[in-house]
């Protein structure tokens, strides 16, 4: 059969272009973002610590338990010093507000819906082995201490994935709360469960519509699982520490944590001390505030030798400190 140009053009086109969306698809590990544990680890080349069987870098409890007394300036500013400059965000509707969230962040990312591709994530689910519906999956895979780190695109009206049902799974599995760039819904229930620490963009009476079954209404489809995803101004990594507190959120990359929680800790002695010599007139406003002199930095660590038992900070540390100022 002879073809015109034109014929053998458009259908040149039709066949690199479904080529090119079921190689998208069927590779839908790296491409879409539902990442493999060997994508995960690719992508965090500079964490070398111990990892959980998906890949993501696993932060020992001993410094998240840490973690919980570091203000977001203590840790913004290692961030910076660091060059990891776009990793805050604050704007939330927070759930326990005068509590702090800290975890291991396990990462998602939707899309407004649309269902030629809503139609072959659900299929791919269905070979990988996924239950339920697509809010569920990454809740499946949660662990404890794991921080839910989603991006719905800012969803409200009929945007909320997560409900007390879904918000109870949360829990159940990680023992902790949310970061959500979208709406919730039964904030009441979600209030109940006491370290639910969560901080959503809205509340909203309705829910998302999110499954190929929702026909036209379909208004969200989940893209990636422990992948990089973006939470407003910053960008989020799988196995990130998230840090919640005072209406903010700071994700510090893994390979950093123990440095931020260093840094604080050593800020916190410093500020006591000083403190305590400015309550003692021993010296001045401005002796404090500027640079300490050799005097100064002398008697701090001799008042950290007097008092390491009885610091807020474990002793492990006090002494490490200590050593490196000999």
């Amino acid at each position: 059969m002879n073809m015109t140009i034109r014929q053998f053009r458009r259908a040149a086109v039709g066949v690199v272009c479904s080529s090119m969306l079921w190689g998208a698809f069927a590779g839908a590990s790296a491409q879409q973002g539902f990442f493999t544990k060997e994508d995960v680890i690719k992508y965090t080349p500079d964490w070398q610590g111990e990892r959980f069987p998906d890949g993501r870098p696993k932060v020992p409890d001993s410094i998240l338990d840490r973690m919980k007394s570091v203000t977001l300036e203590e840790a913004w500013a290692v961030l910076q010093m660091n060059g990891f400059m776009h990793e805050y965000e604050d704007g939330w509707l927070s759930i326990h507000p005068d509590k702090v969230l800290v975890g291991r962040a396990l990462t998602a990312t939707w899309v407004p819906g649309r269902p030629d591709l809503q139609k072959l994530l659900e299929a791919q689910g269905k070979e990988d082995h996924r239950q339920g519906a697509m809010n569920a999956w990454p809740v499946d895979m949660l662990q404890p201490r794991d921080v839910y780190v989603a991006d719905h695109f800012g969803l409200k009206v009929n945007g909320p994935s997560i409900g007390d049902n879904v918000g109870n799974a949360i829990y159940a599995r990680s023992g902790n709360g949310i970061v959500y760039d979208g709406a919730v819904r039964d904030i009441n229930g979600l209030d109940e469960l006491p370290n639910f620490v969560a901080f959503v963009r809205y509340y909203d009476p309705s829910h998302h519509y999110g499954s190929l079954s929702s026909g036209r209404l379909l208004n969200s489809t989940m893209v990636s699982i422990n992948a990089p995803t973006r939470i407003g101004h910053a960008t989020v990594m799988p196995g990130d520490v998230v840090l919640g507190r005072n209406g903010g959120v700071i994700f510090i990359p893994p390979q950093l944590a123990e440095k931020v929680v260093k840094y604080s800790e050593s800020t916190h002695l410093r500020d006591t001390f000083g403190h305590l010599r400015l309550e003692q007139k021993k010296y001045t406003a401005g002796q404090i505030d500027a640079r300490w002199t050799p005097d100064i930095e002398a008697d701090y660590r001799q008042w950290l030798k007097e008092n390491e038992d009885h610091l807020s900070v474990p002793k492990e540390q006090v002494e490490e400190i200590l050593k490196e100022h000999q």
